[in-house]
């Protein structure tokens, strides 16, 4: 009971932190259940579930904030939802698994390391057709490892200065709804979903986390320690998954 506790309140504490910057927190989610010896057959589609909630409530706080852009998420959203489809239906062996899961943690950590500033000077039109490639190369790698994909977006955009922080929070949100229902779908067409234990209670956790961190990030707030400690968590979790 005290272990299932404190998964829970974990669980919860990395929804807030992703979904202050417009994430669903997968890669997270992922992370814990690797480390707790959950089978990946399991991991995804109870992560893309997570991953519905979390950046559901996290999409809503920043479109009533007005910071949305539909011509900047739509290029992303053609081109990754086939291929998440085609991603989630793949079946990985563990071990190219936990590889592919270790390299998407960087994005992670790289996101959570580097705080991207608003730069005053005008964003930048994003090219329809490098988009769509981006959301289809990004898509394909949501579907096999069972993320929405925001934590490899979000960089890109704001590296290109297609969005601020806020519209890149946005739109990351929205893009990782929609890659994670359709890996979702993917992977009942290849056999079905198979759950882990004590999910609607990691559901009801990262939703109360989730919500707190939609609305905190939507004002500005920043949590630069609680960051620093989720970094450190993760790498430590992508040297393991690494070196095993």
């Amino acid at each position: 009971m005290v272990n299932l506790i404190l998964l829970l309140l974990i669980l919860g504490i990395i929804a807030f932190l992703y979904s202050s910057v417009g994430h669903g927190g997968a890669s997270g989610y992922l992370v814990v259940m690797a480390l707790a010896g959950v089978s990946p057959l399991m991991m995804k589609p109870s992560a893309l579930i997570m991953n519905l909630a979390v950046s559901a409530f996290s999409f809503i706080g920043f479109y009533r904030a007005g910071n949305f852009k539909f011509k900047l998420f739509l290029p992303f959203a053609i081109g990754s939802i086939p291929l998440a489809y085609v991603g989630g239906a793949m079946t990985l062996t563990d071990d190219i698994y936990k590889k592919v899961l270790a390299i998407a943690i960087l994005f992670s950590v790289f996101r959570m390391v580097y705080q991207f500033k608003d730069h005053t000077e005008a964003t930048r039109d994003i090219n329809p057709i490098f988009g769509i490639l981006t959301g289809c190369f990004i898509g394909i790698i949501s579907g096999m490892i069972g993320i929405g994909g925001g934590i490899i977006l979000s960089p890109v955009i704001l590296l290109m200065r297609w969005g601020n922080i806020k519209e890149t929070a946005a739109v990351s949100a929205l893009f990782i709804f929609v890659n994670s229902l359709s890996g979702l779908y993917g992977q009942m067409q290849n056999g079905g979903i198979h759950l882990t234990d004590n999910l609607q209670y990691a559901v009801v956790a990262t939703i109360i986390g989730g919500l707190f961190g939609s609305y905190y990030g939507s004002q500005k707030f920043n949590i630069p320690t609680l960051r620093f400690l989720l970094t450190v968590g993760l790498c430590i979790a992508c040297l393991k998954l690494l070196l095993n």
